[in-house]
């Protein structure tokens, strides 16, 4: 059973994404910059954010999905969702994911929240395993998930199909005592 945490990092909070954020996920979502290395379309209306945003509760009903809207500590906004989806708690694993909104993008947000879930991840659910799926042409990703000690293991071909066309997918791993050894290394 998942149940909900709320997070918190030195600038963030990591706090449920309630209906009243749709307008925020929406403005996220239907941007193609942010969509095109998602693996979906832009969302085109704020019924679909309402309707991603009740996918993140059901998820969370069903015990596979964790969703957390980032918001800005300073400012109270919304700067994007990470979260964790094909939660398999028997075989202690998850794959992350995250967006945000091109205005916060190179600041560090994404970092500093994707360390709060990891410690939440090995700590307070016990995951031996972490995964990622990062388009190849998404740098910016690959460069988040190698900081915080992600080992790519392979290439999945045409692992994504949107927008008629299909997109191959590099799959990375943080194993539990890579990260416990990183946070050892630190003194953290």
């Amino acid at each position: 059973m998942l149940t909900f945490q709320k997070l918190e990092t030195e600038r963030i909070v990591l706090d449920e994404v309630k209906m009243q954020d749709a307008p925020y996920v929406f403005a996220a979502l239907s941007d193609p910059a942010v969509t095109q290395f998602y693996g979906m379309e832009p969302l085109q209306s704020i019924d679909e954010a309402e309707r991603v945003i009740s996918s993140f509760r059901c998820g969370l009903q069903e015990g596979r999905v964790i969703r957390w809207g980032m918001f800005c500590k300073e400012a109270g906004r919304f700067l994007g969702t990470i979260g964790l989806h094909q939660v398999n708690r028997s075989n202690r694993r998850a794959e992350i994911g995250y967006e945000l909104h091109p205005d916060h993008w190179k600041k560090g947000f994404a970092n500093e929240a994707m360390g709060a879930v990891l410690s939440y991840c090995f700590e307070e659910l016990d995951l031996l395993r972490v995964g990622a799926m990062v388009y190849p042409e998404n740098e910016a990703s690959a460069s988040l998930v190698e900081k915080q000690g992600f080992k790519k293991e392979g290439l999945l071909r045409s692992y994504y199909y949107h927008g008629g066309k299909t997109y191959d997918a590099n799959v990375y791993a943080l194993l539990r005592e890579d990260w416990v050894s990183e946070q050892d290394n630190y003194g953290n």
